[in-house]
């Protein structure tokens, strides 16, 4: 997995290792407007994913996820907020979202560690 400075690296960089539809996240569904698809929980996957802070205010949060979809044939970017303005919905898609990143999550100031 690779890291990333900022936003704008992750994202460009995620394009130009192939995730190049550009994800929303809307209520129940991940959807691409390009192609007309609505995507359930049980429709993708989460490849990597990587969160940043604004550099001047440490509430501006974000988090990239790198998706694919075998079942559509695609790989794209979802860019959405944590933290304080994150979306505290109980849809599948979020409880997914979120279940992904339990002990796994990536601070581009985290380094490696052993593990015992």
């Amino acid at each position: 997995m690779k890291t990333y400075d900022n936003l704008v690296d992750a994202t460009n960089g995620l394009y130009k290792r192939g995730y190049t539809a550009n994800l929303s996240l809307e209520g129940d569904t991940i959807d691409d407007k390009d192609q007309n698809i609505h995507m359930t929980a049980d429709d993708f996957e989460i490849d990597e994913f990587y969160r940043f802070e604004g550099p001047s205010n440490p509430s501006d949060m974000s988090i990239v996820y790198a998706i694919n979809s075998p079942k559509y044939h695609l790989k794209g970017v979802l860019v959405n907020a944590y933290g304080t303005y994150a979306n505290n919905s109980t849809s599948a898609i979020e409880a997914k979202l979120n279940h992904d990143q339990v002990g796994t999550h990536l601070h581009r100031e985290d380094k490696p560690t052993e593990q015992s």
